[in-house]
């Protein structure tokens, strides 16, 4: 039997005990109806699983005795950096949830001048906390021990201006490079993906100026939620991730 396997912010050390509240709980409790006795496996994000099992049942909380801690070892020799020109919605969800499950490394999330989302301060720290509570759900699901971080937004020059992977590519359905024939230099990579109307012409200038690779996915132009999950798996195919 699978065991389920649930993030928490603590600290989490062998053959001591943590307890779970809150949104953990519930789902243990009410979603998967664990008893006293069933496995779980905990993670906190520093790379590590750990294994243990359920000492303790109340009503608003779980108590977790570990046993074991194991590196799951299935992290990408990659560092990829999914630059995200922000979408509406479940788009924006559904590509951070699969590029973290495809291993992507962090995510910076782009404001581009045709990103059609508004952020002011408030609601920029609660999408970035919505964000980041997608990417972990999808760490729990993928079996990944290590967290990406959900970057605060970015405008796309101080992106360009503070960017530090060793490559940098942007998708463009255009361009004369094809990203599976690139030949990839260093194993920090940077992919910057437009938003759903394309980079405006002044925004495509900067990105050259600015050292950026233009890269092609194929014939087909692919939606910006599709076109960053797809770079991810092509990276990680021709790189050993996959």
């Amino acid at each position: 039997m699978r065991q389920s396997r649930i993030h928490t912010s603590q600290p989490l050390i062998v053959k001591q005990s943590v307890e779970l509240a809150g949104p953990a709980c519930h789902y243990l409790t009410r979603v998967l109806r664990v008893s006293k006795g069933d496995p779980v496996t905990l993670f906190n994000g520093d790379g590590n699983d750990y294994s243990g099992e359920i000492s303790d049942i109340q009503s608003q909380r779980v108590r977790v005795r570990i046993k074991e801690c194991t590196d799951p070892g299935n992290e990408s020799p990659l560092k990829i950096t999914l630059v995200q020109a922000v979408c509406r919605g479940e788009r924006m969800d559904n590509a951070l949830q699969k590029a973290t499950e495809l291993g992507v490394f962090c995510i910076q999330p782009l404001m581009s001048d045709r990103v059609g989302v508004r952020l002011d301060d408030f609601r920029q720290v609660k999408r970035i906390a919505h964000w980041q509570g997608v990417v972990i759900s999808a760490c729990e699901q993928s079996g990944r021990a290590i967290v990406p971080e959900v970057k605060a937004p970015l405008s796309l020059s101080e992106w360009i201006s503070c960017a530090a992977e060793s490559t940098r590519l942007v998708l463009d359905p255009f361009a004369d490079s094809k990203l599976s024939a690139l030949s990839i230099q260093g194993d920090s990579i940077a992919v910057l993906v437009g938003p759903e109307g394309g980079f405006t012409g002044q925004e495509i200038e900067l990105v050259c100026k600015g050292g950026v690779q233009g890269v092609s996915l194929g014939p087909r132009v692919l939606r910006t939620e599709t076109a960053g999950p797809t770079a991810i798996a092509v990276l990680q195919a021709k790189m050993g991730g996959l």
